[in-house]
């Protein structure tokens, strides 16, 4: 009989952890910092530091988690049982995983609520207006609202629930293996819809050719934190996913393959966004975050024949984004419960996703009705947002880098990238160095930046 608790082919294998890796961080994130740091130049540097920082890296954590074959906290007592304490960087990657769940959770809710919207036709009814203010109004008052919000975001965790409770094979590998096919399929169709527009040639531009004048060192850094986030690293989710691997896993062609598949949908999203933005005079416009997601681009939709049609295409491409990103954040704390505390997966899944159905509309009515209360001048959606990705994500990962690189085993790294020695792997001894001496220094400037 197989395994249940092992991802069951390599497909499923690579669709699970792109979903894990492919979220909001592309498509909210990317374009901003495209935008910021000077276009194309930007994508040069983001390219080089996936292949010469985050592969080797995320590469790293899948032979921590599958040779250390459990949770983000039992993987260490594995691999190193008389090297104590070293559990707990495994408990920040839970603890960090299941703080962003809960505000992801909020913002999963409002793609979603956009993609309702968008298909009845009513986010582009006309008793709304026309227009960007128009659109910020909507977004404003839809946001920090009160009722809409947490039902939505309340749907979100109930999907999550439905497809964990399914388990590894039956759940979250046979969504991811529907859902990813999807969203590359939208993401082309986007890229076709974008290229045909008058502004295609000029948004190509910035996009892909490269004025190297524009480059600071900020450029640089903001690269780097980009491919850390994107690839979802020191999250515990590459861990956790990986603890799923067979033994017959090729854990550095898995690490390629899903970074490429990664950066592949970041170059699609710079496709569809900067062509679209230069057609429609919104080049000044700000590509950051709910702005882009909320604002420019169903201006851009209003604009085109068919509105409805892109909206809703493009709002589900969002949400099937979100929903195998939360699920992945969910699945590294479900893990922990069933391992540590010897719970059935019902009942982890239900410790877990709970909780959640409180802290997350906490979340969401922070920034609505109760946006007066702060934490450090924050509201505790934006709090969470800045002490999980400025400190803990950096923190956790050069810890984790450390121990792989100076605690684990020598030959930790090398047994894990050959299989045991059936395997040649010309790349383990670059990986190790990498991850021991490199890798620290460079996740330590992003803390230092995001601190700044």
């Amino acid at each position: 009989m197989a395994n249940q608790t092992k991802f069951s082919s390599r497909i499923g294998i690579i669709a699970a952890t792109v979903g894990s890796a492919v979220g909001l961080g592309n498509i909210w994130r990317f374009p901003a910092e495209v935008q910021s740091g000077g276009g194309a130049v930007f994508l040069l540097v983001y390219i080089l530091c996936i292949f010469l920082f985050g592969i080797p890296v995320m590469t790293s954590e899948m032979a921590l988690g599958r040779g250390g074959d459990s949770d983000a906290v039992g993987a260490f007592g594995n691999v190193t049982p008389h090297r104590r304490g070293w559990w707990m960087v495994g408990a920040l990657a839970i603890l960090s995983s299941y703080l962003i769940l809960s505000f992801y959770m909020v913002v999963a809710g409002w793609t979603f609520e956009y993609l309702v919207q968008s298909v009845t036709g009513d986010l582009y009814s006309p008793e709304h207006g026309e227009g960007e203010a128009a659109f910020i109004d909507r977004m404003g008052s839809y946001i920090t609202g009160t009722y809409r919000p947490i039902v939505m975001t309340l749907v979100m965790v109930a999907g999550n629930l439905y497809v964990l409770l399914r388990g590894v094979q039956g759940g979250i590998e046979k969504v991811s293996n529907i859902m990813m096919p999807l969203l590359f399929v939208l993401l082309v169709v986007f890229c076709g819809v974008s290229l045909s527009l008058p502004g295609a040639a000029a948004g190509l531009e910035f996009f892909l050719r490269p004025d190297f004048s524009a480059m600071t060192p900020s450029t640089v850094i903001d690269a780097l934190g980009q491919s850390f986030f994107s690839l979802s690293l020191a999250m515990g989710i590459i861990l956790t996913y990986s603890s799923y691997y067979p033994a017959s896993t090729k854990l550095t062609r898995t690490a390629v393959t899903v970074s490429l598949l990664d950066l592949l949908v970041a170059l699609l999203m710079g496709v569809i966004i900067f062509p679209a933005v230069m057609t429609f005079g919104l080049s000044d416009a700000n590509l950051a975050g709910s702005s882009l997601v909320f604002v420019t681009l169903p201006e851009i939709f209003a604009q085109m024949s068919g509105t409805r049609v892109w909206s809703s295409l493009f709002f589900l491409l969002l949400t099937v984004a979100a929903f195998t990103s939360t699920i992945s954040l969910a699945e590294v704390s479900v893990a922990f419960m069933q391992r540590r505390a010897r719970m059935s997966r019902r009942k982890a899944c239900m410790a877990v996703l709970l909780p959640l159905a409180v802290l997350s509309p906490v979340c969401s009515l922070s920034v609505g009705p109760w946006s007066d209360f702060k934490i450090g001048g924050l509201t505790l959606f934006d709090f969470l947002d800045n002490v999980t990705t400025n400190i803990m994500l950096p923190l956790g990962g050069i810890l984790l880098c450390i121990y792989l690189g100076w605690v684990a085993p020598k030959n930790f790294l090398e047994n894990q990238l050959t299989n045991g020695g059936h395997l040649r792997s010309r790349f383990a001894g670059t990986i190790h160095f990498i991850v021991k001496w490199i890798a620290p220094a460079l996740i330590a400037v992003i803390l230092v930046s995001g601190l700044l």
